[in-house]
């Protein structure tokens, strides 16, 4: 009942609340360029999906944070110390995401585990480490509202004296947009999906209104891959995104946009190496100054395919069109797993999405590197 009388509480503060911006942003002289809302668990290294849509001339409406990695005040507060990095404070607004997923606790997510097994990957509901905390690790399980400063205190970064764009939370600053411009802004999801099924809850009309919606989330074939790898390869498939917040996940893929598009195994494709890493610094820049320092090696490109692919469809070489579920039954081994489905075995009222198989690499690597050698800022934005 209590989670009812919120989402009931939040839908009449919206209808209540008149459309408005967090601040002047220079873009909205640009009435031609696609609109985007990019909603992701942002860390220190984890900016460049926002370049990647400054770089293809894409007008960004705001950047919200949502709880998968760490909390999601955490994680906004990253995004607005790398905003802050770049000189884009001015011109992008950050909001602060919904602190839980749905239904999901630390509590409830290692209770999870202790019966049915472990995950690789474990994201904000890894336990508490005040000793990894100390040396600069997002926080994880405990109170949500805790900021841990140590993250912040590294080279090249700093603590932002940005603030979160008003005290408007995340969900609805995209039901506000949303009907300030029907059918002309893409949703962007590197991260859980709470905020986007909030929204969906709070206005019927939400789904329908936006252009469509982009996952970087939705493995399919995770039991294979978590059982013949060692538990680094499993945690690359872990889907976090889905397990932080099952529920949110199936509102989502269950909803009214007119058009998903899940970007899952495609997305770990593009693995980052040295030698890509050093490639990217010879143009120095903040933005390569992070990447260099802190993106690291042996991992995919995840959030950086998914807005690849969003910007871009023509690096898409491979897709197929399939229905979806989650599993959101809390009993199961598979609780927050994607189900696909084809058309002829798919139990009714799911809907079809369309999933990225492969890709143009190669492509992708280097709007990947343009987009950080070469920053938009809050100038050429001002100018489009």
């Amino acid at each position: 009942m209590r989670s009812i009388d919120i989402l009931t509480t939040l839908a009449t503060a919206t209808l209540l609340h008149s459309a408005h911006g967090a601040r002047p942003r220079p873009s909205e002289a640009n009435m031609t360029a696609p609109k985007v809302i990019l909603d992701n668990d942002w860390g220190i290294a984890q900016f460049i999906p926002y370049l990647i849509a400054l770089d293809a001339g894409w007008d960004i409406l705001g950047l919200v944070s949502d709880t998968s990695d760490s909390w999601a005040l955490q994680t906004g507060l990253h995004a607005l110390a790398t905003l802050e990095r770049g000189g884009l404070s001015d011109c992008i607004p950050v909001y602060r995401g919904a602190d839980y997923p749905l239904l999901q606790t630390p509590n409830r997510f290692q209770a999870y585990e202790a019966l049915l097994g472990t995950l690789p990957w474990e994201g904000v509901f890894k336990r508490e480490n005040i000793t990894a905390e100390a040396e600069g690790g997002d926080p994880t399980s405990g109170d949500p509202g805790r900021i841990v400063r140590a993250a912040f205190e590294m080279p090249y970064y700093g603590y932002p004296n940005a603030t979160f764009a008003e005290d408007t939370p995340a969900a609805m600053f995209m039901v506000e947009q949303v009907r300030k411009y029907p059918g002309e802004i893409t949703i962007y999801s590197g991260g859980a999906l709470t905020n986007i099924a909030l929204a969906v809850r709070m206005d019927p009309t939400f789904a329908q209104n936006t252009k469509g919606l982009f996952i970087m989330g939705g493995y399919v074939d995770r039991m294979v891959q978590q059982t013949t790898g060692d538990v680094f390869q499993a945690s690359l498939v872990s889907d976090i995104n889905f397990v932080v917040d099952p529920e949110a996940a199936k509102i989502a893929l269950s909803a009214a946009f007119p058009k998903i598009t899940l970007v899952g195994n495609a997305a770990n494709l593009l693995i980052s190496t040295q030698e890509f890493l050093d490639e990217i610094y010879e143009v120095k820049n903040p933005y390569s100054e992070l990447v260099h320092a802190y993106y690291g090696t042996g991992l995919p490109f995840w959030d950086e395919t998914a807005a690849a692919v969003m910007v871009d469809p023509s690096i898409v070489t491979d897709s197929v069109e399939f229905y979806v579920d989650i599993d959101t039954a809390y009993s199961s081994p598979y609780y927050g797993y994607i189900r696909p489905y084809q058309a002829a075995l798919m139990p009714p009222g799911l809907r079809s999405v369309s999933y990225v198989n492969n890709l143009n690499l190669t492509a992708l690597a280097s709007r990947i590197k343009h987009s950080v050698q070469y920053p938009k800022g809050c100038a050429d934005l001002a100018s489009l």
